[in-house]
């Protein structure tokens, strides 16, 4: 639903959807920005507003008694929904996708009015707000809207994990999200194909499905001849699960790669070969449009990272980005560490779980990609939070066993529940010190799993009309910071600020 929107700056709550003067209202597509900004110079409060959008939906005839879902895949930063002038569902995270169920309050053989509140005003319990940012939170329907209309009995996702990566014959387990208005029997059939479309494996199953949403393992074995996944040779396989209930038929198609990545104290080792870690920060924003940009332009940046600036690894600085963009990281083989919203800054109890809940919705989104090596599950820059980072690793724990965690921290000696100490290190300064010692960093008697986060970059700040010396410093600065990745037995890698910021 990304054409024929109608947008207005100002949002007035006792105005139903039918009151609105389309005379006063902008027509945008998706993605839309609220406030197109300037090139430089700006206060943020120009963005920061509660808008609106509003849609006609025209629902076939034929969609009646099945489940309608609709999707906004992201609204920065805080969102309700109004379908008729009933409202439908809200969210509270501008980095995350939400699907609701708007069956019950659709015409069926009509034209629907679709309304989105948008309130890209800095909220004090949604993170990443509550205090300073040093970055921009650009407002709008940033991310593409679609609907959905599925069966009374429908297969919505599939999780995939294979345990035995590096065995010649390989196993994947495929868990099959599928919802049921009532209880029956359904046969899943779940198809492996190689990355030139060829059937490898296929597995057929009746399940006795319960009533509501639920998980339904099926497992291939056996698969031989699979290729690994790793930054030369990126292949990807494709699952597909088919579900027969009756007159219900649906399938469900993801993407995967099978290899294994583990954070040791030695370093990081993909499909069991260390591998030196360089890469760069990124952020998901840009001149003129804030952070609305298409496929097509998200896909460049991943183009950027691993073709023209050499990297093989990125973090998403400081929230979870978009599905285009990590599709060009698996297909290019780009490594990635994704991490929660937020900047230093920890609210109270409801900020909280509205974090832990953006956790989980990220993890969920991007379970199956086989670029993403480490979830942040720290507010980066945080100050120690015993309680509150034992339940994100217990969280992240729980949904992805078989992925390690991380917290970016720039504060030496913090304590270490992840998997993997993250460690902003700006030491170097132009001298022969680059990066802390380990235990000095730490303040650990043993050696650990340590990847650095971020270095350099704002430390020589360097624009590209700068002088020939400066220019130079810069470079230098970048090599030193590698070489030192490189030489440090102890470390995994480095990423340094920033490629896009």
């Amino acid at each position: 639903l990304n054409d024929d929107w109608k947008f207005t700056e100002q949002f007035e709550m006792n105005l139903t959807a039918a009151d609105y003067d389309d005379s006063t209202m902008q027509e945008v597509r998706l993605p839309h920005t609220c406030r197109e900004t300037p090139l430089h110079y700006f206060d943020e409060h120009c963005y920061q507003m509660i808008s609106g959008y509003r849609r006609i939906i025209e629902a076939e005839k034929a969609w009646e008694g099945k489940k309608i879902l609709l999707t906004i895949d992201g609204a920065a930063h805080d969102s309700e929904v109004f379908l008729n002038g009933k409202k439908v569902g809200e969210h509270h995270c501008g980095y995350t996708a939400f699907t609701m169920d708007i069956s019950s309050e659709l015409l069926y053989g009509e034209k629907n009015t679709l309304v989105v509140k948008v309130n890209s005003r800095e909220d004090l319990n949604i993170p990443p707000f509550g205090y300073v940012i040093d970055y921009m939170t650009y407002g709008g329907i940033y991310r593409e809207v679609w609907l959905t209309a599925a069966d009374p009995v429908f297969l919505s996702r599939i999780f995939l994990d294979c345990p035995d990566p590096l065995e010649e014959e390989k196993t994947l387990h495929c868990s099959c999200e599928i919802t049921a208005r009532q209880t029956c029997e359904s046969t899943v059939t779940v198809t492996l194909f190689s990355p030139q479309g060829e059937k490898i494996g296929e597995q057929t199953e009746t399940l006795s499905l319960g009533q509501g949403c639920g998980k339904y393992r099926i497992t291939l074995s056996h698969l031989q001849k699979i290729a690994l996944w790793d930054p030369d040779h990126p292949n990807l396989y494709t699952a597909e699960a088919e579900m027969r209930a009756g007159d219900n038929r649906d399938i469900c198609t993801e993407r995967f790669g099978f290899r294994s990545a583990r954070f040791t104290p030695e370093g990081f080792f993909l499909n069991g070969k260390r591998v030196k870690l360089i890469g760069l920060n990124r952020h998901q924003s840009w001149p003129y449009a804030g952070y609305a940009m298409p496929r097509r332009v998200q896909r460049k940046d991943a183009q950027l990272l691993k073709e023209e600036l050499g990297c093989n690894m990125v973090r998403t600085s400081h929230y979870p980005q978009s599905r285009h963009f990590l599709d060009a990281c698996d297909e290019m083989g780009l490594l990635v560490m994704e991490e929660i919203p937020g900047w230093q800054h920890i609210g109270e109890e409801a900020w909280k779980e509205r974090s832990l809940k953006e956790l989980e919705e990220m993890i969920v989104r991007d379970y199956n990609r086989p670029s993403i090596v480490l979830w942040g599950v720290r507010i980066n820059e945080s100050q120690d939070d015993h309680g509150f980072y034992t339940r994100t690793n217990a969280l992240a724990h729980s949904l992805d066993p078989g992925r390690q965690t991380g917290g970016t921290r720039y504060i030496q000696r913090s304590e270490l529940l992840e998997d993997v100490y993250t460690y902003n290190d700006f030491t170097h300064e132009g001298g022969e010190e680059v990066f802390r010692p380990q235990q000095e960093t730490t303040g650990l008697e043993s050696p650990v799993p340590l990847l650095v986060t971020e270095s350099n970059g704002h430390m020589y700040p360097t624009k590209r009309f700068d002088q020939e010396q400066r220019l130079t410093e810069h470079a230098l600065r970048h090599l030193r910071v590698i070489n030192e990745s490189l030489g440090r037995e102890d470390l995994a890698g480095g990423i340094s600020w920033c490629a896009f910021d």
